[in-house]
């Protein structure tokens, strides 16, 4: 199994690499609306639509709303909007975890999807087509990549050898206080890094890196709390050794539009 998951994200990583800095950013765009496109056929299933011709016909409206917002936030203060209220649902779903992770129901989750996908796909993308300030659209995205992915693997690692303290037990029991804190203290160590390269500086970066961090354990304990309800364990089977492929961008979907809204509203890139 671990090899299996290792060589899964080896691809996926060339796929990533590939997509960010080869691919025209029109065709990049579209690469992303393909992933959140997949994202909402997986979300379906949270809430409770087994069928292919219903999947199907949510991960189309999902589509077609994610090719509206695109047009909508070619304005600077849509986008902004957009972003705004997309952090202030993941406020609300930090409060929801908190306080009743159990109240949920097949047409809430479904309800949900939208601003879960939508604005992430939304940030990722207007980060990718960026042309000015301090790096290039592909550096800025991949800077996030390694954001997120330093906090899941200082959490994994932290959370094995010292973890004590459940984080979230009704809603995902094996992940700990430790594990998160660990995930943060990795994701400070690339945001410093990067502070570095960028010429940034590096204790700004350092705090709202470690803001963007805890935006995205809240995406990814929201993911585990509708697919919990579900009675899932996976969101689909599309990647082997790590199920869906909601299950490898849900951290993703929270931090996006944290990240994207602290850069673009602080003029550092446009």
């Amino acid at each position: 199994m671990l090899r299996t998951r290792v060589l899964t994200a080896a691809v996926l990583a060339c796929i990533l690499l590939a997509g960010l800095f080869l691919m025209p950013p029109p065709w990049a765009v579209v690469a992303f609306g393909a992933v959140f496109t997949i994202g909402a056929w997986e979300w379906a299933g949270f809430g409770a639509l087994r069928g292919r011709a219903a999947r199907l016909a949510y991960a189309a409206g999902a589509a077609l709303l994610m090719l509206a917002a695109w047009r909508w936030t070619a304005t600077p203060g849509h986008l902004m909007l957009l972003l705004g209220a997309a952090c202030a649902w993941w406020v609300i779903a930090f409060a929801w975890l908190a306080l009743a992770p159990n109240r949920n129901h097949s047409t809430l989750a479904l309800a949900c999807g939208l601003p879960v996908l939508v604005p992430a796909f939304i940030a990722l993308a207007r980060l990718q087509v960026a042309t000015q300030g301090f790096a290039r659209g592909p550096q800025i995205v991949l800077w996030l990549v390694l954001l997120v992915i330093a906090a899941d693997i200082g959490a994994y690692f932290a959370g094995r050898s010292l973890g004590r303290r459940k984080l979230a037990p009704r809603v995902s029991p094996g992940k700990t206080l430790e594990g998160a804190l660990g995930g943060l203290t990795m994701l400070a160590l690339v945001a410093w890094a990067g502070a570095v390269h960028f010429g940034l500086s590096p204790l700004t970066v350092v705090v709202f890196g470690c803001a963007v961090g805890v935006f995205s354990i809240i995406g990814d304990l929201t993911e585990s709390m509708f697919k919990r309800a579900a009675g899932l364990k996976d969101s689909g089977a599309l990647l082997p050794g790590h199920g869906g492929l909601l299950d490898r961008i849900d951290s993703v979907t929270a931090a996006a539009p944290l990240y994207a809204l602290g850069l673009f509203g602080s003029g550092m890139i446009a």
